[in-house]
């Protein structure tokens, strides 16, 4: 039972660590910098939380789908004006700001640009500083433009450290003959997918494109294998 909560291993090495790292800090940085030089610091600081949350996705899981490009502006874009509209007709709360997150989760679901810190933005949207506050619906422009540049700094820095960044679809598998009927595909894994009914972030393609390559490293070693017995 207690072996349910070890973590499992992570399948990167340390130098993919170093490099995330020093992305995440570079472009949280950037980010902030940019804001606090049109805004002010107090404004830009406000938002340094949901930023580094967006940072880890972006330079340390950048293949996922929660770090793509419209999940971080269409996120960040839903939760901002949810808050707002929440503040509102509510006021500002804690009520009020938690609700603001649940209505912003649902929203970016819809949309389809689900992103995890986009929840940290509607809370301190609401329940933001006094500057902040001032800005009103003006808000929303510190916001984006945090948002934006940390998205340029993810395209800059993932790009010109050989990390491919955003993700392209997925190319379809090759065909394997002779093809077996009861072979997986990325149809199967869709519907496979919709029977768990949870959030997976992970595409049907990447992970029919996992199983392939799965199934040829197995064929590798059992060939290996049979070699191997007949010396």
């Amino acid at each position: 039972m207690l072996a349910r909560w070890l973590p499992a291993a992570i399948n990167t090495r340390p130098t993919e660590w170093s490099r995330a790292a020093i992305g995440m800090a570079l472009g949280t940085l950037f980010s902030v910098w940019a804001c606090s030089q049109v805004f002010g610091i107090e404004v830009a600081h406000h938002l340094i939380g949901p930023l580094g949350a967006s940072a880890v996705l972006l330079f340390a899981v950048s293949s996922g789908a929660l770090a793509q490009p419209w999940s971080i502006i269409g996120g960040y874009l839903c939760a901002g004006v949810v808050a707002l509209l929440v503040a509102h007709v509510l006021g500002r709360t804690l009520g009020s700001a938690c609700l603001a997150a649940g209505m912003a989760l649902i929203l970016m679901c819809w949309l389809r640009c689900l992103h995890p810190p986009a929840g940290a933005v509607a809370l301190t949207m609401v329940l933001a500083d006094p500057m902040t506050i001032a800005m009103d619906w003006k808000a929303l422009e510190p916001v984006m433009l945090s948002a934006a540049c940390l998205l340029l700094a993810a395209l800059a820095y993932n790009n010109l450290t050989r990390i491919r960044y955003p993700k392209r679809p997925a190319e379809p598998a090759p065909a394997v003959a002779p093809v077996d009927i009861q072979s997986i595909t990325a149809e199967d894994l869709k519907l496979a997918l919709a029977d768990m009914e949870a959030f997976i972030d992970v595409t049907p393609e990447d992970l029919e494109q996992l199983i392939h390559a799965s199934e040829r490293h197995a064929k590798r070693r059992s060939i290996g294998e049979v070699l191997g017995g007949r010396r």
